[in-house]
């Protein structure tokens, strides 16, 4: 494919181009010949075709890949608990939330603490409490509090309140278990007595919330109980279905994608359940944890599309880096492959050998990437 820096040095090369009807007409000039400059832009576009090339036929094994992935569950981690689906072969054979709504409704109180703090953070003062000193950045607050002191907080605050006496006053309704009931019951009384004084003095301050979010704190961990009751049961169910379903053959062989918010993507609740139910041989390269800013709107294909990149390149590393196991490493995990080599050149001897990398005949030379095996070695990569 001609590129316009090609046609551009095409074009220098030949001395004049004509374009006549969509199509290319070379008129050459005894006296031109190609710049070096023009031979420098081919040269180096030539290069780059080989990079598009492998690249082109990268995304079509991919591509294809995805269609021939099985079993694949992918959990695509929500309010409710989780959506579950199960994948063979790119076809969606199932897809619910196994979670029952206990878990919605506990955390769903249980986040009323946020939620006001959601409201009256940037009229924070901003100045750092003595009592919070070793635990508060004050540049983080500084940053939250963009406001500052103000009235502007009382209007929403009211209007939240509005929402928490009216799930007071049917919360019996609910039926909810007995323990969770006087729990949730508890976390609400709180919440409106907190409101009620904030907005009859049309003030508030750090202590004065936490002394509310402390009060509710054995509340909040008992919801926190009741969630994690109903996630446990909830998984363990639809992953028993489901192995049954596949056979232990096809259940050996299982892959799992979990769609994770960044600031919940360690020791993520579906995945810490999941876990217990794959086989203890593959749950370490076939359970992935993908974190994100925001969890994609469709789910399923952005799934596939990273789980077939990390099959393939689970295969073209031993492949490609046969006779470097840490370099084949590198390019089947997270870690980018020039970040040895960049630690090696901008950190220096202690940088390298935390890297395992070894001098070079000077300071400055480029250590090779094959440092680890030589071609000679025997063992298998």
């Amino acid at each position: 494919m001609a590129t316009r820096r090609t046609f551009l040095g095409t074009a220098t090369a030949a001395g004049a181009t004509l374009l006549l009807g969509g199509n290319v007409r070379t008129v050459a000039r005894a006296d031109t010949s190609p710049s070096d400059a023009a031979r420098e832009l081919q040269a180096r576009d030539a290069i780059r075709a080989v990079n598009a090339d492998t690249r082109r036929n990268y995304a079509a094994l991919k591509a294809d890949l995805t269609n021939h992935l099985s079993p694949v569950i992918v959990v695509q981690n929500d309010y409710r608990g989780g959506l579950y689906s199960l994948v063979s072969n790119g076809q969606v054979l199932e897809s619910l939330h196994p979670v029952d709504e206990i878990f919605e409704l506990a955390k769903s109180i249980a986040h009323i603490p946020l939620g006001i703090f959601t409201i009256l953070a940037q009229y924070l003062p901003k100045q750092v409490p003595a009592s919070q000193s070793a635990r508060i950045d004050p540049h983080d607050l500084d940053m939250v509090a963009f406001k500052g002191p103000g009235d502007g907080w009382i209007q929403p605050l009211q209007d939240f309140s509005t929402t928490i006496d009216m799930a007071r006053r049917q919360l019996e309704e609910a039926k909810l278990p007995d323990d969770l009931q006087k729990s949730c019951a508890n976390v609400l009384d709180r919440a409106r007595e907190f409101i009620a004084d904030a907005t009859r003095s049309r003030s508030f301050d750090m202590k004065s919330f936490e002394d509310f979010s402390g009060s509710v704190y054995p509340n909040i961990r008992a919801n926190m109980y009741w969630a994690s009751k109903a996630q446990i049961e909830g998984v363990t169910d639809i992953m028993t279905r489901w192995r049954k379903q596949l056979g232990d053959g096809a259940w050996k062989g299982l892959y799992v994608v979990v769609f994770t918010i960044w600031t919940t993507s360690v020791l993520n609740q579906n995945s810490i359940i999941i876990k217990k139910f794959m086989d203890p041989a593959q749950v370490d390269r076939h359970l992935i944890d993908i974190s994100t800013a925001e969890i994609p709107s469709k789910p399923i294909p952005v799934a596939l599309d990273n789980l077939a990149r990390i099959v393939q390149d689970n295969i073209a590393a031993e492949m490609v880096f046969c006779t470097d196991t840490k370099l084949a490493d590198a390019l089947k995990g997270p870690e980018e492959l020039l970040s040895e080599e960049i630690l090696q050149l901008l950190g220096g001897a202690a940088d390298a050998k935390a890297a395992g990398y070894t001098g070079g005949a000077n300071a400055n030379q480029v250590v090779c990437p094959f440092h680890n095996k030589s071609a000679s070695d025997p063992s298998p990569a």
